[in-house]
């Protein structure tokens, strides 16, 4: 199934306002994904020839064959684009293919999986304030000021963490502002709406973008992406006498434009990005994106463990469909649901989880895996803004793959020892793993 960004009214809101970050339902494209077996990795000639027999297809392109853009209206139905890193095709729905495939699921050992490909939508895109946008607003604001997060949550002591002139709340409380790592040269892939490739604060940085939405650039219009970007990759020294926001200050970065200027996308714009990361030999992928869908995706756990296979882990944002305030604790959705993908809640600056962050789902690999600050979070913008403070599971999301790149540098480990890290060096917080998992991010020292 597909996945997007949690999105936000970002012209509802002053500069220094906390946003609440919405998750979207899944749509239909029309098209399938199909999940060839583990022993045709590393073999296109393999998998092509799969898809021409299974699928009755006589075109394979590859995504690496698109310059720019994911060109979905170009799969006809005698069309089938492959993405070779993960072993996972897209192609037109009709029936009588669909019904040979799901056969061949069955019956031949080169098909694992079939599943509609979808589309998702923000429920709070840009521009318009929606009843939902408002709950959201209201349940965000809980969190920060009112902690009405029920019983389960309350901790005994908790500190209480301040952005101050020069370190944001967030990078003290994970212990970033003492580390002195800095993710050099750790190749780190943030898929997202893009990136302020003007910012000023990346100026000189290592920077490779690609856009994988057709007819636009990689260039950030939302905010969303740049934001992220910001929390895991910012500068250690911010010029104008700023704050430092960004935890891996030497990373080199990967900017995969996989959701539109309006906040959507298709499985395979996201599916492509996964694939161009580990082309590039990224350690860290972060997604602070998803649709608020119970059951797994066979598609994203298959790009989940092959890319840790590579030497690649996949983070993902957990969701932010609770209103704990509420008596509403949500759910774990897509993709961060699968077992080879990291689910990330968030924490507010008393180190309580987070009003809208989700809970564990109970189904394999549903848990939250871990926690990072995702509250009045502080980090880059589109100019002219430049800086902006904004709230949710998408904000905790890029402070984990930021000190994923820290600990790859200091350990040389990658795939499920990086994995193995993350968790073991997370700080242990008095709140139900359901909610925090292993407990909040640490960075080594």
């Amino acid at each position: 199934m597909i996945n997007f960004p949690d999105k936000f009214d970002a012209g509802q809101v002053g500069s220094d306002s906390a946003v609440p970050m919405l998750d979207g339902r899944s749509e239909p494209t029309g098209r399938f994904l199909v999940v060839l077996a583990d022993a045709l990795q590393r073999d296109e000639e393999a998998m092509c020839a799969a898809l021409r027999s299974v699928a009755g297809v006589s075109d394979i392109v590859l995504a690496s064959d698109f310059t720019e853009g994911v060109e979905l209206a170009q799969i006809g139905d005698t069309t089938a684009l492959l993405f070779p890193q993960i072993g996972v095709a897209v192609m037109a729905g009709w029936p009588d293919r669909l019904a040979s495939l799901t056969t061949a699921v069955d019956e031949d050992e080169r098909i694992d999986a079939v599943e509609p490909e979808q589309t998702l939508y923000s429920l709070a895109a840009p521009g318009l304030l929606t009843s939902e946008y408002l709950r959201g607003y209201r349940d965000a604001a809980a969190s920060l000021y009112g902690h009405a997060n029920g019983p389960a949550t309350e901790v005994d002591v908790a500190p209480n963490f301040l952005d101050t002139p020069e370190f944001t709340w967030g990078l003290q409380a994970t212990r970033v502002s003492t580390s002195s790592w800095t993710g050099a040269g750790v190749p780190v892939a943030m898929l997202d709406t893009g990136f302020d490739l003007q910012h000023p604060d990346f100026i000189n940085r290592n920077i490779t973008s690609r856009s994988f939405v057709p007819n636009q650039t990689a260039q950030d219009v939302l905010g969303h992406g740049t934001h992220v970007t910001g929390t895991s990759s910012g500068p250690a020294d911010p010029p104008g006498e700023r704050r430092r926001y960004g935890v891996a200050p030497g990373d080199s970065i990967f900017i995969g434009k996989v959701l539109s200027d309006g906040g959507s996308g298709a499985d395979a714009q996201i599916l492509a990005g996964i694939d161009w990361a580990i082309t590039n030999r990224c350690r860290v992928v972060s997604m602070s994106l998803g649709a608020s869908v119970r059951t797994v995706s066979p598609t994203y756990e298959a790009a989940g463990r092959r890319a840790m296979e590579a030497g690649c882990v996949i983070i993902a944002a957990a969701g932010n469909n609770a209103s704990r305030s509420q008596g509403r604790f949500g759910f774990v959705g897509r993709p961060a649901n699968s077992p080879s993908i990291m689910a990330v809640g968030a924490v507010d600056s008393d180190l309580r989880i987070a009003n809208f962050s989700a809970r564990s789902n109970p189904v394999d690999g549903g848990q939250v895996d871990i926690v990072g600050p995702g509250v009045a979070t502080y980090s880059s913008w589109p100019l002219p803004t430049r800086y902006r403070t904004i709230s949710g599971t998408s904000m905790a999301t890029p402070h984990v793959a930021g000190i994923a790149a820290l600990l790859s540098q200091a350990s040389g480990a990658t795939g499920s020892a990086l994995w193995g890290l993350l968790v073991r060096g997370a700080q242990r917080l008095p709140i139900d793993s359901v909610d925090v998992g292993a407990g909040l991010v640490q960075a080594p020292q």
